[in-house]
C-alpha cells in the first residue's frame, strides 16, 4: 500500500497558482498606497563622456517636482554587487547609454516622460569601447582594473590540470591538434512583468522597499550603503512577481534604491515602474562571450590535452561578472575528461549596459563552444559526435578539470544510449543523409552533452551560511516555513512546501510559506544557481526534522505519527511553550573543498547530467532554420514535482531556440536599438517544436529528499545540438549564435568547392604534427 502522505514525487497544485489564475495576485503595478507618488529616471544619451551641464527647460513646472541627484545621496552613491564600482546615480562621468543621471517624482505618472525630456544634459564625449577585441586592444582605456588585473579587466581566472609544463610537448606529438573559436551573443530575459518597485521613507523607521525581485537581502545590502543605515532600517518585501531569469537578481538594487531616494525627498511613498522599452534598454542582459579551443587528440580519438580562452563581455561595471565568469569557467571543459588542461578566463570591460546574470550563468556560453567543438574534433579525426564523446566521457571514479572526484554514480554512456534511442536518433540521421541531396529543405539531427554545477561556486555556500526556519501555529498546528527565497514562477513555494510536508508526515495542503519580508524570514541565500530545490530544500527537511524530534521530547509525540497525533502534540507544547520555531543554518559538508586561490577542488556539491537531442530544417530558399523536434534527457536527483520539472525543462528549451536562432541584441552606439517586442524577435509558441522531457533519478545525499538543481540545466545544451543539427543538414559550421536567415544566406552565397572547412574561417584545424605525416 502506497504511502498517504507520499507528497515528493508527487504534482499537488502550486501554492500560489488559484491566486493567478483567479486574477487576486498582487504584482507591484497592482499596488496602490495613500498618497503615492510616481517615479521615472533621466538616463544618459551617449555611450561614454563627461557631464558638463545640466540644465531644466523652463516650460516645465519643475516646483511641483521631486528631483533627486548624486548630492541628495546620504550615504554611499554606490550599487554594491562584488565590487563598489557602479554608482547609484552618475555624477561626473557616464559609461554607458542609459546610464541613470536624475531621478523624478510627481504625483500624476502622465506628466513624467515631458519632464524628462526637458531634462538637458550636456556632455563632453570620450572614445568608447563596444567589442571584447577593442578592450582587449586597449587602445582607450575604461577600467583601471582591479587588483592584480590588466587594463579593462574585471577579473581573470586561471584553471589547471595536469602537468601545465608537459603540455606543448603533448600538442606537439599529438596525432591532431584541432583549433576552434566560437562566439555567442547578448540575450535578453524578457520576464513577462516588466522591474518595477515602490517606496516608503521614514526618519524613524527607515526604507520600506516592496517589488518584483529574486533576492530580497541583495536590497536590503544595497539600501544599507546607500542611506547609511543598519540593516535592521532596512526592509524589503517581495511581491508577486511575473518573471525573472536572473534579470531580477541584481538590477533590483539599482532601480530599488532610486524609488527609495525619491520617497525620501518627496516624503510620499513613490513607484517606480519601467516601461518595456527602458526595460529592455537600460537593464541587464547575458554577457556575450569569445571562447577559442586548442585541443590535442589521439588517433584512437582520446583528448590528451587542451587549451581554453574564454572571455565574456562584462559591459561598464563589474555586477556579478566575476561569478558569472567562474561558472562558465569550470562548465568549459563539460562532462569529458582532460588529462591535461589548461583554461584562461576573463571579463573585461565595454561601454554597453553592464551585463547580468541569466539563467545558467556563464555555462551556455562556454557549453555552447565545447559542444560545437566536440562536433568539429569528430569530423575531424573521422569518427561520429557519438562516438567521440563516447571514448572521453567522465565516469563515476573519474576526476573533474577542477580536480573534483566523482563519487557520486555517473553514466554519461547509459544517458546517451537512451536520448539517441529515444530520438530516433540512427535512424533519422540515415534518412536525412538520403534525402537531403534531392530536397530544398535539409534536415538535420545533432546532440550535445553536458552538466550543470548545483548551488553556489565552490565556497560560495560555506560562506553564504544561509538560514531557514519554520515555525508552528500553537493554535491550528499549521507549520510554516520561513525563507527569503522567492516564488517567480518557478515553482518555490510549491516544492518547499512538499518537501516539508514529507519530512513532517503531514498533508501538503496543511503546510504555508511566508511571504519573503526581510523583517519577517532569515537570509536563505539568493535565489539563483539552482540551488532552491537542493540547498534551501535540503534546510527545510532538516528543519522539518527538528521540528518533529522537538515535539517528540517535549510533547510525546509517538513514531510514527498521524496528522491529529501532530496536532495533540503541539496542543500540549503550547500548553508549556509561547512559540514553537526551529531555526537551522547552512553547514558546509566536511568533504566539500574548494581552493578560491588556485580555482580548483570541488566546484559544487553536485552535477546535474544531460544528453539533448535537436532536429532542424533548413529552408535553402529562405535560410530560414527551425528546430522541428527536440528530446531533453537529463539526471537531475529526486525530482520533486514532476510537471513543474517538466515545464522548467520546457522553458528553458524555448528559452535557449530563441538564445540560438531568434534573439539578437542589436547595438547602435552602444544604444540597443531594438529594444521593443516588435523588433526584438522571440519564439512563439508557432516557432517551438515538440518538446520532450525525459528525466534519470539518482538520488543525491546533498539536496532534498535527493533533489538536485533543475531550472538551468535546460539552458546550456539546445544551442549547441541545435548548431551540430544545422551543420548536419548543411555541412556547413556555423559557429556564432544567434543564426539569423541573413547569417545562413551570407555563407550559403559564398563560392566553395571545399566543403566545411573553407566556410569556416575562425577554425584553423586539423593540424597534423610532425610525428604523424
Amino acid at each position: 500500500m502506497s504511502d498517504p502522505h507520499q507528497i515528493v514525487g508527487q504534482s499537488p497544485l502550486r501554492k500560489e497558482g488559484k491566486a493567478k489564475v483567479l486574477g487576486r495576485a498582487q504584482y507591484v503595478d497592482d499596488i496602490e498606497l495613500p498618497g503615492m507618488w510616481f517615479g521615472a529616471t533621466v538616463r544618459s544619451t551617449i555611450p561614454r563622456g563627461r557631464i558638463t551641464s545640466i540644465s531644466f527647460d523652463p516650460s516645465i513646472p519643475w516646483d511641483e517636482f521631486t528631483i533627486v541627484t548624486a548630492a541628495d545621496i546620504p550615504g554611499e552613491n554606490t550599487i554594491v554587487h562584488i565590487t563598489k564600482d557602479h554608482p547609484c546615480l552618475a555624477s561626473t562621468y557616464v559609461n554607458h547609454v542609459a546610464e541613470p543621471i536624475l531621478l523624478l517624482a510627481h504625483s500624476d505618472r502622465s506628466v513624467l516622460p515631458a519632464a524628462v525630456d526637458a531634462v538637458h544634459i550636456t556632455y563632453e564625449e570620450l572614445p568608447p569601447v563596444f567589442t571584447i577585441e577593442d578592450s582587449e586592444a586597449g587602445k582607450h582605456i575604461i577600467w583601471s582594473g582591479g587588483e592584480g588585473e590588466p587594463p579593462n579587466t574585471f577579473k581573470t581566472y586561471l584553471m589547471q590540470k595536469g602537468d601545465p609544463r608537459a603540455t606543448e610537448s603533448i600538442f606537439a606529438s599529438a596525432d591532431y591538434v584541432i583549433e576552434g573559436e566560437y562566439s555567442t551573443g547578448a540575450q535578453e530575459q524578457l520576464y513577462i512583468e516588466n522591474n518595477g518597485v515602490i517606496a516608503e521613507y521614514d526618519a524613524e523607521a527607515g526604507v520600506t522597499v516592496r517589488g518584483s525581485m529574486q533576492c530580497p537581502y541583495y536590497l536590503v545590502h544595497a539600501l544599507t550603503l546607500v542611506f547609511d543605515l543598519p540593516e535592521e532600517k532596512c526592509r524589503v518585501i517581495q511581491t508577486e512577481t511575473g518573471g525573472a531569469f536572473g534579470g531580477k537578481e541584481d538590477f533590483p538594487s539599482v532601480i530599488g534604491s532610486h524609488a527609495a531616494l525619491l520617497a525620501m525627498k518627496s516624503g510620499h511613498p513613490v513607484k517606480l515602474c519601467y516601461d518595456r522599452a527602458e526595460d529592455m534598454a537600460a537593464t541587464t542582459k547575458r554577457h556575450p562571450s569569445r571562447t577559442r579551443h586548442r585541443t590535442a587528440v589521439s588517433k584512437e580519438g582520446k583528448i590528451l590535452a587542451g587549451e581554453i580562452d574564454f572571455a565574456i563581455d562584462g559591459g561598464a561595471y563589474v555586477t556579478l561578472s566575476p561569478v558569472v565568469l567562474s561558472r562558465g569557467t569550470i562548465h568549459a571543459p563539460g562532462p569529458y575528461h582532460w588529462p591535461n588542461l589548461i583554461v584562461h578566463a576573463k571579463a573585461v570591460a565595454t561601454n554597453i549596459p553592464p551585463h547580468g546574470a541569466f539563467r545558467g550563468f556563464g555555462a551556455p556560453q562556454s557549453i555552447f563552444a565545447l559542444e560545437r567543438h566536440m562536433d568539429k574534433i569528430a569530423h575531424t579525426i573521422g569518427l561520429s559526435p557519438e562516438e567521440f564523446r563516447r571514448r572521453n566521457f567522465l565516469s563515476t571514479g573519474d576526476r573533474t578539470a577542477t580536480g573534483q572526484l566523482l563519487s557520486d554514480p555517473v553514466d554519461m554512456q547509459h544517458m546517451l544510449n537512451r536520448a539517441l534511442a529515444e530520438s530516433d536518433y540512427h535512424a533519422k540521421r540515415a534518412r536525412f543523409d538520403e534525402e537531403n541531396p534531392t530536397s530544398s529543405i535539409k534536415r538535420g539531427v545533432g546532440l550535445a552533452a553536458f552538466f550543470h554545477g548545483a548551488g553556489f561556486t565552490g565556497s560560495g555556500e560555506r560562506r553564504l551560511a544561509s538560514e531557514v526556519a519554520i515555525d508552528v501555529d500553537l493554535q491550528t498546528a499549521r507549520p510554516r516555513i520561513l525563507v527569503s527565497s522567492t516564488e517567480f514562477g518557478q515553482g518555490t513555494n510549491t516544492i518547499l512546501c512538499q518537501v516539508a510536508a514529507q519530512a513532517l508526515g503531514l498533508p501538503y495542503d496543511e503546510v504555508l510559506i511566508a511571504q519573503p519580508d526581510t523583517h519577517l524570514v532569515p537570509n536563505s541565500g539568493p535565489t539563483v544557481a539552482s540551488r532552491t530545490a537542493m540547498i534551501v530544500g535540503k534546510l527545510v527537511e532538516r528543519a522539518s526534522t527538528q521540528v518533529l524530534e522537538k515535539l517528540r521530547t517535549e510533547a510525546g509525540l509517538p513514531t510514527p505519527h498521524t496528522p491529529e497525533d501532530f496536532k495533540r502534540a503541539v496542543s500540549r507544547y503550547g500548553q508549556q511553550y509561547d512559540n514553537l520555531e526551529v531555526c537551522l543554518r547552512y553547514e558546509a559538508q566536511g568533504d566539500i573543498f574548494w581552493d578560491d586561490d588556485h580555482f580548483c577542488g570541488d566546484a559544487y556539491p553536485a552535477y546535474a547530467w544531460a544528453v539533448y537531442v535537436a532536429e532542424v530544417a533548413v529552408d535553402t530558399t529562405t535560410c530560414s532554420a527551425t528546430v522541428t523536434n527536440f528530446h531533453a534527457l537529463q539526471e537531475v536527483g529526486r525530482v520533486l514535482h514532476p510537471i513543474l520539472a517538466a515545464g522548467q525543462v520546457e522553458g528553458g528549451v524555448a528559452q535557449a531556440i530563441g538564445y540560438a536562432l531568434y534573439e539578437k541584441c542589436i547595438w547602435d552606439n552602444g544604444h540597443l536599438a531594438n529594444n521593443q517586442m516588435t523588433n526584438y524577435i522571440m519564439p512563439t509558441s508557432a516557432d517551438l517544436p515538440p518538446i520532450h522531457v525525459s528525466f534519470e533519478e539518482t538520488p543525491c545525499i546533498h539536496g532534498a529528499f535527493g533533489a538536485k538543481g533543475v531550472g538551468e540545466l535546460p539552458m546550456d545544451g539546445p544551442a549547441p545540438a541545435i548548431l551540430n543539427a544545422i551543420e548536419h543538414a548543411t555541412g556547413i559550421a556555423f559557429n556564432h549564435i544567434p543564426l539569423l536567415p541573413e547569417d545562413i544566406y551570407e555563407r550559403m552565397s559564398q563560392s566553395s568547392n571545399s566543403g566545411t572547412e573553407a566556410l569556416s574561417p575562425a577554425v584553423a584545424g586539423p593540424i597534423l604534427s610532425e610525428t604523424t605525416v
